[in-house]
């Protein structure tokens, strides 16, 4: 598993296929200006910045666009587990859960450290075959380090084909 985390980590981290994939696969993220920032097997950085494009009527970052940076921060530690996974693991969010604290008025910054908890689901799944679930915690911070948002989402994984189906 450790070869896929590094395999997906840097296909991350090239600079033009990631977005690629965002504009193909998740395009109102790319336009809104959605960025991963960082990441390691451990830890990812997703910025969403102020701007036309995701803002709302109240001069502050859209909520969807906040939760799109969190889902990201998330989504690319589980993404790198079912990287070229075999036996093939799918995954899905489930659940979302939002706190916000302050306006997002400037560039956020959401950080997602689950790495280890999305490596024990899958491989747990993998190995039995059932259903897993990781709530997975996002804090997104401003630009002066203040907490914006707080999300946690929730990903189930399954295994696909065989006793996982």
């Amino acid at each position: 598993m450790k070869e896929t985390i590094s395999s997906f980590i840097r296909l991350v981290k090239h600079p033009l296929k990631f977005r690629l994939f965002l504009l193909y696969k998740l395009p109102a993220a790319y336009i809104a200006g959605v960025r991963v920032k960082g990441i390691s097997a451990d830890k990812a950085v997703v910025t969403v910045p102020y701007k036309w494009l995701s803002q709302n009527p109240f001069r502050s970052t859209y909520f969807a666009c906040l939760s799109m940076a969190a889902e990201m921060s998330t989504g690319v530690l589980a993404l790198a587990r079912v990287y070229r996974s075999k036996p093939d693991v799918s995954m899905l969010v489930t659940g979302l859960e939002a706190q916000f604290f302050k306006k997002a008025i400037d560039r956020s910054f959401f950080v997602c450290e689950d790495g280890a908890a999305f490596t024990r689901a899958v491989e747990e799944t993998r190995a039995t075959g059932e259903a897993r679930e990781v709530k997975a915690r996002s804090v997104g911070r401003n630009e002066a380090g203040e907490i914006v948002a707080e999300f946690v989402i929730t990903w189930s994984f399954k295994r696909k084909g065989g006793n996982g189906q």
